[in-house]
């Protein structure tokens, strides 16, 4: 009989379910219904009525079986398949023990927990700060913030040698701070020749050479240094040193530019004096042999006669001193008396311009006046020569 026909069973629908009541739907009667379609679809069969009933459990336990089938294949896909970037690399464990390395690419590996893979990151570039407190060589405090850059160099050594990397980066760079800045006075640490420049090279060899043997696999690209500064206590004291060194060291360029000013103009000089003293060396020298020469030939000529070389050689003395001198003394022969002839007048007189209209007359000329002089000899009227 239809379900629609009249005498048939109005409570229930073609398929020979029952129809839904107005009330709220029963629960288990939902998850029944939900149990057998899927059971339906992995081959199983639906209960229909009473009888079956072992027929519908073996179908609901084949469609568990499937169910846990596929999501096991869903699982093993999605966490066996590893992208690994290009600025990535993958450090495979099987069993928490290294295996390999996954390269740039797409890698498929075993799901966990047979095999874990943990990607590191090579390329990028770190930062790590550090603010502290240090003692210099000569006991002075000083303040200074430092800037780590790293990376990755081997991925290997970072990801299971050591537990935190970055934490031992961090008390890696203090310890090397401190090292270094206890071997430098705090004047070589802000010294304007390159202070800070030696600082940062030491200290970052330093570095490197710590966290290579902690086995951290990083490497460190460059460390700045932000800020020197003492202490807030003793700044003014600082800055008033800081000022004094400024000061000296200004007074050494200017004292530095006096030098390179006066230095060139001096040996200039020396050297002048130097060429000087050669040319009067040689002038003299040339002086000597020419005399020397002359004397040689005179006393050649002397040796052939002896009365007319020692002549010759009064007189031309003779002629040398009295043309250097303007008074003449004559020595009267008969008598005590000197005669003083004023040549020096005579020579002015000789050296001014004669009118040409009158002519030259000797007795124009004065008359020498003689003067009575006391006598040097005594004895007689010698004649005492000229002097």
């Amino acid at each position: 009989m239809a379900w629609n026909e009249p005498g048939g069973s109005k409570d229930r629908d073609p398929w020979g379910d029952r129809k839904p009541d107005d009330g709220p739907p029963d629960l288990d009667e939902v998850f029944r219904k939900m149990q057998e379609k899927i059971s339906g679809l992995f081959g199983g069969k639906g209960r229909r009525g009473g009888g079956g009933g072992g027929a519908g459990g073996t179908g609901g336990t084949g469609g568990i079986l499937s169910l846990v089938a596929i999501l096991l294949a869903v699982w093993f896909a999605w966490d066996s398949v590893y992208i690994i970037q290009q600025a990535e690399r993958g450090v495979v464990l099987r069993f928490g023990k290294y295996v390999t390395t996954l390269e740039p690419g797409f890698n498929v590996r075993w799901p966990q927990p047979v095999e874990k893979v943990i990607k590191v990151n090579v390329n990028e570039v770190r930062r790590q700060t550090l603010s502290a407190q240090l003692l210099t060589k000569d006991l002075n405090l000083i303040n200074i913030n430092l800037v780590v850059q790293f990376k990755v160099r081997d991925e290997y050594k970072y990801a299971l040698a050591v537990r935190n990397p970055d934490f031992s980066l961090r008390e890696s760079t203090e310890s090397a701070l401190r090292e270094v800045v206890g071997g430098l006075t705090i004047d070589e640490i802000v010294s304007a020749q390159g202070g800070r420049s030696e600082l940062v090279d030491a200290v970052k060899v330093q570095l490197q050479h710590t966290i290579d043997k902690y086995n951290t696999g990083l490497l460190t690209a460059k460390v700045i240094i932000d800020q020197v500064k003492p202490p807030d206590e003793v700044r003014a004291a600082y800055e008033d040193a800081i000022t004094a060194k400024e000061d000296l060291d200004t007074e050494i360029k200017k004292a530095e530019a006096y030098a390179r000013g006066i230095v060139p103009k001096a040996e200039g000089e020396a050297e002048s004096i130097i060429q000087a003293a050669q040319a009067y060396r040689q002038r003299v020298i040339n002086k000597a042999k020419g005399e020397t020469a002359r004397f040689l030939k005179i006393l050649k000529e002397y040796r052939r006669a002896p009365a007319v070389t020692r002549t010759r050689l009064y007189l031309e003395t003779m002629e040398t001193l009295l043309a250097k001198s303007s008074k003449v003394m004559v020595k009267i022969k008969d008598g005590n008396s000197v005669l003083y002839l004023p040549i020096d007048r005579f020579m002015q007189q000789g050296a001014r311009p004669m009118p040409r209209s009158l002519p030259m007359d000797p007795s124009a000329l004065p008359s020498p006046s003689p003067t009575q002089l006391p006598s040097d000899n005594p004895r007689g009227s010698r004649e005492r020569g000229v002097r």
